[in-house]
C-alpha cells in the first residue's frame, strides 16, 4: 500500500487510471488537496474545496475474483467502518449502492471506473465542508462535531479497504453483503429510484439479492430487482 499526495489535480480517478496503464500496483492511492474536474456518478460535477478527502485507489482484477461491480459494495463497507472509527459505531448508514449518510444527509460519494483489468475506486468524503442547495441534504464530519484532516483519515480508510479487498477476494460477496445490510437504512424504507431512462419507480427497500442488486417491494406486492439507478430516501 502506497499513498501519494498532491496539491491539485483534475481528477484523482483519471490520474490513477493513467497510472494503472503505466504499471501502478494494486493498493496504490492518490490523494489531492483539490480537484478541478472531480466527478460523481452519471458525470455529475463533484465540488472539491480544500479540507475534504479526494482520493482514489487501484484494484487489479484476477480471474477468480467476484464480479467487479460488487467492489462498489465493498468500498461502501470499508468507508462505513472508517467512519465508525471517528464517529462511533452506527452513526453512518449506507444507501444503495455506496452512499454514506448521517441522519439522511449525504456525507460521501464513491465512483468506480474500469479500464481492462484495472478498477479505480474514487472516494469523496465531506470532512470539513459540504455543498448547499442540492436536491438532497448533505453534511460533513465537521458539522457532526468531528475535526479530522484528510491524510490521517485516508490512512485509516486505506487499511480498511485493504482488509475488505482481501475478504472480498478470499471469501466472496457474502461477508460484504452481510456488513452492508447490517449498516444500511432499515428494511421497509420508502425509496424513489431514478432509472437510467429518467423515469421514477417507487417502492420499499427489501434488501439485496445474491449479486448485490437492490430489491424493491412494489405497491402490488411484487419484487423488482434493480442493478442500476439513483436512489432517494422518501
Amino acid at each position: 500500500m502506497a499513498i501519494r499526495s498532491v496539491a491539485e489535480t483534475g481528477s484523482t480517478n483519471a490520474d490513477v487510471i493513467a497510472l494503472a496503464a503505466a504499471g501502478a500496483a494494486e493498493g496504490f492511492w492518490l490523494r489531492a488537496d483539490r480537484q478541478t474536474g472531480g466527478r460523481g456518478r452519471q458525470g455529475r460535477q463533484w465540488e472539491s474545496p480544500s479540507g475534504n478527502l479526494y482520493a482514489s485507489t487501484l484494484v487489479r482484477l484476477r480471474p477468480t475474483d467476484p464480479p467487479a461491480p460488487t467492489l462498489g459494495l465493498m468500498a461502501a463497507v470499508a468507508l462505513e467502518e472508517t467512519l465508525a472509527v471517528f464517529l462511533g459505531e452506527g452513526r453512518a448508514t449506507i444507501k444503495w449502492p455506496n452512499d454514506l449518510l448521517i441522519d439522511g444527509a449525504k456525507l460521501s460519494g464513491i465512483l468506480l471506473e474500469r479500464s481492462g483489468y484495472a478498477v479505480v475506486i474514487g472516494f469523496g468524503v465531506n470532512l470539513a465542508h459540504y455543498p448547499q442547495g442540492l436536491e438532497r441534504p448533505a453534511t460533513s464530519l465537521s458539522a457532526q462535531g468531528v475535526a479530522i484532516e484528510p491524510q490521517p483519515f485516508l490512512e485509516v480508510l486505506a487499511e480498511m479497504v485493504e482488509r475488505w479487498v482481501r475478504r472480498w477476494r478470499d471469501e466472496g460477496l457474502p461477508p460484504v453483503r452481510e456488513r452492508w445490510l447490517a449498516h444500511a437504512h432499515a428494511k421497509g424504507s420508502a425509496l424513489n429510484v431514478r432509472q437510467s431512462d429518467g423515469s421514477m419507480i417507487e417502492g420499499l427497500f427489501d434488501g439485496l439479492d445474491h449479486s448485490g442488486a437492490l430489491i424493491l417491494r412494489l405497491a402490488d406486492g411484487s419484487r423488482h430487482v434493480m442493478h442500476t439507478g439513483d436512489v432517494f430516501l422518501i
